[in-house]
């Protein structure tokens, strides 16, 4: 049974009773019913809002889905390039700067952030993999 129609009961009950709204518990209990019945309408508001809800909710999971299967085969497209990333950080604006193996090779880098120059020096690189070599 629902909470509306418990109330519906007991207003029924009330009536049926023929409780005096002029006495100090007639108009307690007289109250106590209109409040209720208040709390069951605002009640049933919340549920159809809930209702609403879910639906809005199940089709955001939908269109995320969606969006996690896009990424995940561009994920996969992007492990067949088979590109290095590498990560430093901008020592003026200590910023966190990633660039590729091609970048790398380059020597040097402009800080997307702040356009500091950045140079990279590769021969103690090239020096320690000759020693790993020996």
């Amino acid at each position: 049974m629902e909470i509306s129609e418990k109330v519906a009961y007991l207003k029924g009950l009330a009536e049926g009773l023929a409780l005096d709204t002029e006495s100090k518990e007639g108009k307690l209990i007289a109250a106590i019913i209109d409040v209720l019945d208040e709390m069951s309408i605002r009640f049933e508001d919340i549920d159809d809002n809930l209702v609403d809800l879910e639906d809005g909710l199940d089709a955001v999971s939908d269109d995320l889905s969606e969006v996690e299967e896009a990424l995940f085969e561009m994920d996969e497209d992007d492990d067949e390039d088979d590109t290095e990333y590498f990560e430093t950080t901008c020592p003026v604006c200590e910023e966190e700067i990633v660039f590729d193996e091609d970048t790398l090779e380059s020597g040097e880098i402009r800080c997307p952030n702040c356009g500091e120059k950045l140079e990279f020096d590769l021969s103690d690189l090239a020096d320690a993999a000759e020693d790993d070599e020996d």
